[in-house]
């Protein structure tokens, strides 16, 4: 597998299906899946070309898409056995992309035996693309990511759902409707920490390793690694296992 391939299907799909779309959606191209979840034909298209594409590449491979599984909810089980799955996020930010908000990104990883092997989330409108192998460090193009110094809890920026009395012991918080963002943040000197509670792969499987591999610290709130299966148990990624900690008493305080 090259990385570097993946990359320029990425940026392939996301120039033919996605781009062209953005702020020309016509009402018929976005519906509501589920209440309060929005899917446009951006998604639909890329994630259709993604996983064919993808496929090709690795003879044999898997995928586990969004939108597929919303069709057929019992591909999530791909991501619990042996083999090579493709998880696919088309466009993480769907709103803000269907409300012409640039705040969106395509989110692909490569989970092989249970494993999240390598990463790669794309921003179309900016044209980064941040990528990780296990073990390789994280990079954006030639330069390779670090996750911000740790320092005391006031002088920390974060994204979370829900503040609480986090937001008064910190020195910003808030969530602005992209995971892939909030990990491209991360590993770009824009935030210390991210917290999530409804964890879908696609969202989260390629943005834990990236992190990672820049050098940072997370775990589910459960104190347990994460693994790249549907969880509910919420995720916490900090600069430092100490400030994990610190950050983590406090959101389960409320």
């Amino acid at each position: 597998m090259n990385p570097d391939r993946v990359a320029g299907i990425i940026r392939e799909a996301a120039q033919a299906e996605i781009l062209p779309r953005f702020g020309h959606l016509a009402a018929g191209d976005v519906r509501e899946k589920k209440p309060g979840q929005l899917v446009t034909e951006a998604d639909v298209a890329a994630e259709a070309v993604l996983s064919r594409r993808l496929t090709d590449l690795l003879p044999g491979s898997m995928v586990v898409g969004e939108e597929a599984v919303d069709a057929a909810p019992d591909l999530l089980d791909r991501l619990e056995g042996l083999g090579t799955v493709w998880v696919i996020d088309p466009v993480d930010g769907t709103a803000n992309f269907a409300k012409g908000n640039p705040r969106f990104a395509v989110i692909i990883a490569l989970v092989i035996d249970g494993v999240t092997r390598a990463g790669w989330i794309h921003d179309p409108i900016t044209d980064r693309m941040v990528t990780a192998e296990a073990g390789q460090g994280a990079w954006m193009e030639d330069r390779r990511l670090s996750v911000l110094p740790d320092g005391p809890l006031d002088s920390l920026r974060g994204s979370v759902k829900r503040s609480g009395r986090l937001s008064s012991l910190v020195a910003q918080v808030g969530r602005r409707g992209s995971a892939a963002h909030d990990y491209l943040d991360l590993v770009t000197g824009v935030l210390h920490f991210a917290h999530f509670k409804k964890l879908m792969p696609w969202d989260h499987a390629a943005g834990v390793l990236i992190h990672a591999e820049a050098g940072g610290f997370g775990r589910l709130m459960t104190d347990m690694p994460y693994q790249p299966v549907f969880c509910r148990a919420g995720l916490l990624l900090a600069p430092s296992e100490p400030s994990w900690r610190s950050l983590s008493a406090v959101i389960e305080q409320g």
